[in-house]
């Protein structure tokens, strides 16, 4: 064993690799991307094989990990909570089903959401699959969690879910780590034909159903015993007051709790790292004696509702206070701060006055003195070839009424302005099938589809499909900067590598097209910009469904040779390259342009745009 200083998400994939895990599938999405590249870069070191991929969804990960599973092996699926939705399906049904291999679900949250769709709270999504959840608060405790994880699921026969978010899994700590020598060695004994278990029917998932609730039951009982759950006794005042009180909380929420209360004088803490099955006995441990709770947690009011069913059952006379009632807000990611003020707030109305330092929280810098940072908001790198391939459709569609449906990636910072040019964003896929929905009910619409060319394996091939069949007119533009280049620059199908290093035969995104029946299929590098305004305007005109692969390498991965120029001899300061494309290596200054050196890749663009020649290729590298 030894100490190292660790993200939460490394630790869970020395965790994972500590445990014995065998197969690992995923798909990148930020909170949750760094867990299976963490096994990817320390696997070597597993005294047994180690599987990694990158799966084209996190739906085709779930399926792979439980086959392994069914085979016996340990497995882990990683994704993010909208990613979960993706993996709904195969989940819902192998809880009824079942596990032979421990099968732990890496399921990161997001709230805020800091770089997602939505701040959905996985731990309602475990109540409604009926899937075990493990709730951890520190990036040390993730690491332990993953371990316990797999013995749950081995034991129970069941997937279980691990739920770090955000700040867990972000976040570092100094922890003892085994040694790869001391990594458990798994034995995986093979998949054994059994219709009865493994083949789903009504009958066996009737019965399957009643042994869930029977053994959930069970397992909630075992887990009130679990060092994950816990009762911390009150102290000082709080102990001898006539009021008593008490605070029930979860995840990153808890250090923040403990954070700001004085350990000296400190109401009753009840921790909950196993929220579902939800630790009755430790719940009703913790109520008793008490008259009112707070419960601090994020997102929804799980622990809330937990503790008032408890108290129902239970004939307990305590009030439980929250975000029902409006002690917590209902929506977005606790702070330090607003723990603190939602705690002083609590014990001041409702208990003794024990402390939150709510003036000045340990840690914390006065407010006075906080530095205020700039605001910075999200536009696309300069150079990336997704402005280009923006910019080429807004000049060739100029004048026509249009919709440009976006996608997740990158290139939804297409919506902002200059080029204003995605109308629609839902979720990985999505923009296909509405740009389908827009043109059945106005025809007249011209309706383009953007989507990346990692999204268009994982959810935009159905989107075509459909399109294609059911007879729908719109233009398809494949954005295709030969990587997953928001979540760091993960492989894909179409990139002929990975996750294991290995080299394949990339897919062919053309390939693909056609092979669903697309007659027009055109490539083009958008940085040659009046061929792609050409390309865009001549596919465009044709009916039926017709695609544009805009091909140019994200910008990171492709090192510049060259920076631009601009001469101010013969710039007269129309801004036009600002204006029109916003990219921000061009600066105004002095009523003309000029090019910041630090940023400019050469990409030509603005060269290509300025009206007067004044842009031309400069200092080379």
């Amino acid at each position: 064993m030894h100490t190292e200083f660790l993200m939460g998400n490394e630790a869970i994939a020395l965790g994972a690799l500590a445990a014995g895990v065998q197969v690992v599938a995923g798909y990148p999405g930020t909170p949750s991307t760094e867990v299976l590249e963490g096994v990817a870069k320390h696997r070597a070191d597993a005294p047994g094989r180690v599987y990694v991929e990158w799966s084209v969804n996190e739906k085709a990960a779930m399926e792979v990990a439980a086959g392994a599973a069914y085979a016996g092996a340990r497995t882990l699926v990683t994704c993010k909570q909208v990613g979960l939705n993706v993996a709904s399906d195969p989940l819902m049904s192998l809880e009824y089903i079942g596990v032979k291999g421990g099968m732990v679900i890496l399921v990161a949250d997001d709230p805020g959401p800091i770089s997602s769709q939505t701040e959905q709270d996985t731990r309602t999504f475990a109540g409604f699959s009926k899937v075990p959840v493990l709730d951890p608060s520190t990036p040390n405790e993730a690491y332990a969690m993953i371990q316990d994880a797999f013995e749950i699921s081995e034991q129970y026969g069941t997937p279980v879910i691990l739920r770090p978010t955000t700040r867990v899994d972000h976040g570092y700590e100094s922890m003892e780590v085994l040694d790869p020598e001391e990594w458990r060695v798994h034995a995986a004994d093979g998949f054994v034909k059994d219709p009865l278990r493994w083949v789903i029917f009504p009958r066996l998932s009737v019965a399957a159903h009643a042994c869930i609730e029977e053994r959930n039951a069970g397992l909630a009982d075992e887990l009130s015993d679990s060092p994950y759950n816990f009762v911390a006794t009150e102290t000082g005042e709080c102990a001898t007051a006539k009021r008593r009180v008490g605070i029930a909380t979860q995840g990153i929420s808890y250090t923040y709790v403990r954070d700001c209360l004085d350990a000296e004088n400190r109401p009753r803490l009840l921790r909950v790292g196993t929220p579902y099955p939800f630790p009755e006995r430790q719940a009703v441990e913790f109520l008793r004696g008490l008259d009112e709770v707070l419960c601090v947690e994020e997102l929804d009011p799980v622990i809330e509702h937990a503790l008032i069913e408890v108290c129902g059952k239970h004939s307990l006379d305590v009030r439980i206070r929250g975000k029902l009632t409006g002690d917590i807000a209902p929506s977005g990611e606790n702070t330090p701060d607003t723990v603190a003020d939602a705690i002083s707030r609590f014990l001041q109305a409702h208990g003794p006055a024990a402390s939150a330092e709510q003036s000045d929280p340990k840690g914390t810098i006065p407010e006075e003195a906080s530095p205020q940072l700039p605001v910075r908001p999200p536009v696309l790198c300069a150079g990336c070839p997704h402005r280009a391939s923006f910019y080429a459709v807004k000049r060739a569609m100029r004048g026509r009424k249009t919709i440009f449906c976006g996608d997740i990636g990158c290139y939804t910072l297409g919506n902002a302005a200059p080029l204003d040019m995605v109308d629609t964003c839902l979720c990985m896929g999505a923009g296909i099938g509405i740009a389908q929905g827009v043109f059945h009910v106005e025809p007249d619409t011209t309706c383009f589809a953007f989507v990346g060319d990692s999204t268009f394996f994982a959810s935009g091939i159905t989107g075509v499909i459909n399109a294609y069949y059911n007879q729908a007119n719109l233009t398809l533009v494949v954005l295709d900067n030969s990587t997953t280049a928001m979540t760091g620059h993960q492989p894909h199908p179409g990139t002929g590598r990975t996750m294991m290093g290995e080299m394949v035969q990339a897919v062919s995104i053309e390939g693909v097209l056609r092979g669903i029946g697309l007659t027009t299929v055109e490539t083009v590098n958008p940085l040659e910009h009046e061929l792609a305004v050409q390309t865009v305007r001549r596919v465009a005109s044709e009916p039926g469904v017709k695609a544009i692969i805009f091909k140019s390498p994200c910008v990171v991965l492709a090192r510049p040779h060259a920076r631009s120029a601009v001469d101010h001899t013969t710039c007269v300061g129309c801004l036009r390259c600002v204006r029109e494309l916003g990219c921000p290596a061009l600066v105004p200054a002095d009523g003309k342009v000029r090019i910041d050196p630090s940023l400019c890749t050469g990409c030509t663009l603005c060269e290509q745009v300025c009206p007067t020649g004044a842009i031309s290729g400069g200092e080379r590298l």
